[in-house]
C-alpha cells in the first residue's frame, strides 16, 4: 500500500512544497531514500 503526504518546507522565508511516499508492505524491514539527498540525509536512515 502506498501513501502520500504533502506538506511545506521553509528555506528563510521561502516555501518550499515537499511530498512524501512511503510502502508499508510485508517483508523485511528497510529503509531507502531515494532522490538527491545530501549525505547527512543519507546517513540519518542508518
Amino acid at each position: 500500500m502506498v501513501k502520500r503526504i504533502h506538506s511545506c518546507g521553509l528555506f528563510g522565508l521561502k516555501g518550499y512544497m515537499v511530498e512524501t511516499e512511503a510502502d508499508v508492505s510485508r517483508g523485511l524491514p528497510r529503509f531507502d531514500v531515494v532522490g538527491l539527498p545530501d549525505a547527512s540525509v543519507k546517513e540519518s536512515g542508518e
